[in-house]
């Protein structure tokens, strides 16, 4: 299961979300979609539950919806936010 690293929180915003790394005072800013794939990792689902929520959301297609979820996975994992 995916979850926030310990020293990091997140807050949701009209504009999507924001993350704050407690230790270092980095913070990033996600838009909606990006809120939308983190929201859903952390709620239990997989890569493939974030792609069919961005699919069920916004006027995408299955292939632009793939590669963005694992975009932004990617950079969150990078960023050393996430812990699995």
């Amino acid at each position: 299961m995916t979850a926030l690293r310990e020293n990091v929180s997140v807050v949701d915003t009209d504009y999507g979300a924001v993350l704050l790394d407690r230790l270092s005072g980095q913070y990033w800013a996600l838009n909606p979609i990006g809120a939308l794939v983190l929201n859903t990792v952390l709620e239990g689902g997989d890569e493939r539950h974030a792609v069919d929520a961005v699919l069920h959301n916004y006027d995408v297609d299955a292939d632009t919806a793939t590669r963005d979820v694992l975009a932004i996975l990617e950079q969150c994992r990078s960023a050393g936010l996430l812990a699995e």
